[in-house]
């Protein structure tokens, strides 16, 4: 289902899809894995919980929360902004754009921009949620925008990545790329290096740029087509990208996930396996998601691979992100899933509630932030469980 829902034919797509089977009776879906029951070894404690707004199941939309390191702010399908205490979860403000939104919110230099569904880029004020201005953009949008300087960075499904400006929301440069004939649902979000933005596109290339004037500083081939067929052919970064000082990782479909010097484009070392997430990463290690289900974890320095789960295979589990001593990833069902970053093993699940999770859990300091895809936002912790000390043993530390 996850393929299916994800796949965009730009060329006789309808033909081409039934030709290879994709919704025929000769390749018949198997049922996600039956979950099985774990030892919680970590305590997960739900801090607050709060109704961002309407449901967006089956929609696969780009809305994740975000921070500005004071508040955290989420987005809603059906037009609602809102921003947290991130500790209380009491409301700051709420805006009612009354236009359904795709993507977002990106936040920075005290703005918030969220992407509309009919091609509008919406800029907010973090302290007020006053609407400061409206921008066409000429395309859907489902990639998480970007804000840094005096420009806000946003990616559209149709290859193009634009700057506006964060003043009036004009147009201030663009790049566009030759789009493939079959194309995945979906986009990878912008990530800032400095002065520059770097930016996944179909055709499996990454592109840095200078993000006062657009010129292209340089490109890389992250994951090159092959196959006979359009299908075979298809090489989509439309995943998360991670960068841990200068090294950014990208995975594409039926492609590579890779390390890359983000001042160069040089890649530094890659393995092949196909994600639709893309990669995380922490000091340590680099996390992704295989097509199929199955998370996996590589060192960071090396790419060799440290472990691989297979517990969640067409669960459409979520990118796993780090959390504490835990990666953690949703899945279809709403149930959040907790894995030792050092073997891999389950240690904790939780439910969010019946609705799916299909964006990328979110972390700040100590938190995770969750939305889900029935509108909910929940924040968790994780709590330490200490063995209660003998009055012998307090007796014994005292001497």
């Amino acid at each position: 289902m996850k393929k299916a829902l994800r796949i965009i034919g730009l060329i006789a797509a309808g033909s081409l899809l039934a030709s290879c089977g994709l919704f025929g009776d000769e390749d018949e879906e198997l049922e996600p894995m039956e979950l099985v029951d774990i030892d919680q070894v970590v305590k997960v404690k739900k801090i607050w919980g709060s109704k961002v707004g309407g449901k967006s199941e089956f929609l696969r939309v780009a809305l994740r929360p975000a921070s500005d390191g004071s508040r955290i702010y989420a987005a809603s399908y059906d037009g609602n902004v809102t921003a947290y205490d991130p500790e209380s979860g009491s409301q700051v403000w709420r805006t009612e754009l009354d236009i359904e939104l795709t993507a977002g919110p990106g936040v920075g230099e005290g703005y918030l921009v969220v992407v509309a569904k009919d091609g509008f880029a919406v800029l907010l004020n973090t302290s007020t949620g006053e609407e400061m201005w409206r921008a066409d953009i000429a395309g859907e949008s489902l990639a998480k925008p970007l804000i840094k300087g005096n420009s806000v960075i946003v990616q559209t499904i149709d290859n193009r990545i634009q700057a506006l400006s964060v003043f009036d929301g004009d147009s201030r440069w663009s790049i566009v790329q030759t789009s493939p004939a079959l194309t995945m649902r979906g986009s990878s979000s912008p990530v800032n290096v400095g002065n520059t933005v770097i930016a996944g596109f179909d055709s499996g290339r990454l592109v840095c740029a200078d993000i006062d004037n657009g010129t292209i500083i340089w490109e890389s081939l992250l994951s090159p087509p092959k196959g006979r067929s359009d299908l075979d052919r298809l090489s989509d970064i439309d995943g998360s990208m991670a960068l841990v000082g200068q090294d950014l990782y990208a995975s594409g479909y039926q492609g590579r996930l890779a390390a890359i010097a983000a001042e160069s484009g040089q890649i530094l070392w890659n393995r092949e396996i196909s994600s639709y997430e893309g990669a995380a990463a922490d000091w340590t290690s680099v996390y992704t998601v295989s097509a199929d289900g199955e998370i996996v974890a590589l060192g960071r320095q090396n790419g060799n691979e440290s472990w691989r789960n297979g517990s969640l295979l067409r669960r459409e589990p979520t990118l796993p992100v780090p959390f504490g001593t835990t990666v953690v990833v949703g899945d279809l069902e709403g149930y959040l899933h907790f894995f030792n970053t050092i073997d891999g093993e389950a240690v904790a699940r939780v439910r969010i509630g019946g609705g799916a999770i299909t964006a990328d859990p979110f972390v700040m300091a100590n938190r995770l932030f969750v939305q889900s895809d029935s509108g909910q936002l929940v924040a968790y912790v994780l709590v330490e469980d200490r063995p209660k000390r003998t009055a012998a043993e307090n007796a014994e530390d005292e001497s």
